[in-house]
């Protein structure tokens, strides 16, 4: 598989044509030495591109990088400095960038909200979140109510720990609204919509007074946290669809 080959995989069902708002260029951000030729052989998922994550997807042996937020946000950027260093890694090691930004945190098959959400075991689902006109999140019930706590063990079931709970809702959640990252200003549209607990990844000092009058919880899971989960939904699809060998780095910010 190609590069060009693996991009229309991708694109096959990650709908980044429909996300044309996001300014953060989707796609191929750089690409190798020859995209139509160069045989792809692995390809390593991360949250984010930094140094450290080229690093160590160069001593793994990849040929793609593939992350959820990549270099480009939609505005011109100098080739110097720290952006400098890491695209002369890129290019030096001959390793492709391929970023999903919004597109991966909506999309309903491998995205980081419909991911956790299924962590949750969430019913009745429906499109939460707008974004700029484009709805991101996800919202549901589910079919037990559950402490904001056991909330917590759901949605992070290999132990990791919630920064922040602002316990201010029901004490058996019922509904539940979720936008992965930093999405703490979509707190007030979860409010309008009457949901018992509010899942994102940060939330800022603002939020706190707006949830305890409202009476929602807040569970702030952490940016990095909560958005491990569409990368590794999509190399697990990868790995499972193709022959690619694939890894995951991970670098947790703790944020």
């Amino acid at each position: 598989m190609t590069l060009n080959q693996l991009d229309e995989y991708f694109q096959s069902f990650l709908n980044m044509a429909e996300y044309k708002r996001d300014p953060s260029l989707n796609g191929i951000q750089v690409e190798n030495s020859n995209p139509s030729g160069k045989e792809i052989k692995k390809v390593a998922f991360a949250v984010d591109a930094c140094q450290e994550t080229i690093q160590r997807a160069t001593a793994a042996g990849a040929d793609v990088l593939f992350v959820h937020h990549g270099f480009f946000w939609g505005q011109c950027q100098t080739i110097t400095g720290t952006h400098y260093k890491r695209i002369r890694q890129l290019l030096d090691s001959d390793m492709a960038l391929y970023a999903c930004h919004i597109p991966l945190d909506a999309n309903p098959l491998v995205g980081n909200n419909y991911g956790l959400a299924q962590r949750l075991g969430l019913e009745s689902l429906e499109p939460f979140g707008d974004w700029h006109g484009m709805l991101i999140g996800v919202g549901g019930r589910l079919p037990v109510a559950l402490s904001p706590e056991d909330l917590v063990q759901k949605l992070f079931p290999a132990g990791e720990q919630a920064l922040h709970i602002l316990p201010f809702g029901p004490n058996k959640i019922s509904r539940v609204a979720l936008v992965s990252g930093g999405a703490a200003r979509e707190l007030g549209q979860a409010i309008e919509q009457g949901y018992d607990a509010f899942i994102t990844g940060e939330i800022g000092h603002e939020q706190y007074h707006q949830a305890l009058e409202a009476g929602i919880t807040v569970i702030a899971g952490g940016h990095y946290q909560t958005e491990t989960v569409g990368v590794s939904l999509v190399m697990e699809k990868l790995a499972m669809e193709t022959s690619l060998e694939t890894v995951f780095i991970r670098v947790p910010t703790g944020l």
